[in-house]
């Protein structure tokens, strides 16, 4: 598909990811896979590359592109590679939290915080959803009384992506209980700091080589230092960062389809049944061209987005249908994939069955589906 949003600087730079990628995560992935875990030090090879916390400036260590170009380049490579999974902390690390440090921080936050996060030595998460809340974030109960200097901290935080490794956790507290979205606001608590502790890795049905893990925070002070912008504006700054959260899911879904496609166009071509390549059946062609045409459609809104992401003007609205579409797409694409590998696509030695376990996810976080089209109606007046 000829897609025309990248430059000549876009194409170098995809080619060292590939490399980097080929080098450095896909040998390593089955060992991941197995821990539950990549190896931390992941984010500081990319940091080494120029793959790491891109946007943030030059003087605090990184290389001061902010081009969302780039964000997605790697994504789609990881993807490709089959390694979105031991990819997708140095996306949320890129793409989901790095907004809230440069948008939001104090030029003292900045002195602190941005040198480590742009050379992979302070690894972030977000922290948002809560045991028994599910999207209902205004429903959160994690609190954070002020007392004098500091805010002490107590609830705690489920599901959350690098989890284990994060030294920085954007989380979001409620320093007024009795209100609900105006009584939010966002701490950075960070590694080591008393009583704040983390629970299991997670055991998940995919995505397994991504650490995701409980937190849970008891009487934690943390210094009122530490607040992201002003009190009681969490809400608002979590809702506008949603957007660029979502498109970053579209990203890695749609190409992630193109993935689980291409890995089946060669596998129809090799696999025999009946005497002849399950290539040259009618209904293989039919199906793999009903989903080529799919991916390539989503290709073009996801390019779209990004243009408009980029240009400042993607909408609430835009990105929740791309994000919609491309996770349910990818759905569907992974599942026809695996029929027609037959029972070989049941076999975590093929990728498409790896694929096809971490494709489920993707339909609830970030924002479910059913949340992402209740954003579209009201968009519409609805």
């Amino acid at each position: 598909m000829r897609r025309d949003i990248f430059e000549p600087e876009h194409a170098d730079y995809r080619e060292s990811v590939r490399r980097f990628v080929a080098e450095e995560l896909v040998p390593n992935n089955e060992q991941w896979e197995a821990d539950g875990i990549i190896d931390r030090k992941v984010f500081e090879k990319a940091a080494g590359k120029g793959m790491l916390a891109m946007a943030v400036d030059e003087e605090h260590g990184g290389s001061g592109v902010d081009d969302f170009r780039f964000n997605q380049i790697l994504s789609e490579e990881l993807a490709y590679a089959g390694v979105a999974a031991a990819g997708l902390g140095l996306a949320l690390h890129n793409d989901i939290c790095l907004p809230y440090f440069l948008e939001y921080c104090t030029p003292e936050q900045r002195e602190r915080w941005l040198p480590g996060i742009a050379d992979g030595t302070l690894i972030t998460a977000i922290a948002m959803t809560e045991p028994g809340i599910g999207s209902d974030l205004a429903s959160m109960s994690t609190s954070a009384i002020r007392d004098n200097g500091h805010y002490v901290v107590n609830g705690a935080k489920t599901f959350i992506t690098n989890g284990i490794h994060a030294d920085l956790v954007i989380t979001a507290v409620k320093t007024d209980p009795s209100q609900k979205h105006r009584g939010m606001s966002l701490l950075i608590i960070e590694r080591g700091m008393d009583g704040f502790d983390r629970g299991r890795n997670l055991e998940k049905v995919g995505m397994h080589s991504q650490d995701t893990a409980e937190l849970f925070f008891q009487d934690v002070a943390v210094p009122v230092e530490n607040r992201l912008g002003e009190e009681g504006q969490g809400f608002t700054y979590l809702v506008s960062n949603l957007p660029q959260e979502r498109l970053s899911i579209a990203v890695s879904a749609v190409a992630s389809a193109q993935a689980a496609l291409d890995w089946t166009v060669e596998y129809v071509k090799e696999r025999q049944a009946f005497g002849q390549a399950i290539a040259t059946f009618q209904n293989t062609r039919f199906a793999l061209a009903e989903m080529k045409t799919e991916i390539e459609l989503a290709t073009a809104y996801v390019d779209k987005s990004v243009v408009a992401l980029n240009a400042g003007e993607l909408t609430p609205e835009e990105a929740a249908m791309a994000k919609w579409w491309t996770t349910e797409l990818q759905g569907r694409v992974v599942d026809r994939c695996v029929q027609l590998h037959g029972g070989y696509g049941y076999m975590l030695e093929y990728p498409i069955a790896r694929a096809f376990v971490d494709a489920r996810i993707t339909r609830i976080y970030g924002g479910t589906t059913e949340i992402m089209k209740e954003i579209i109606g009201r968009s519409m007046g609805l």
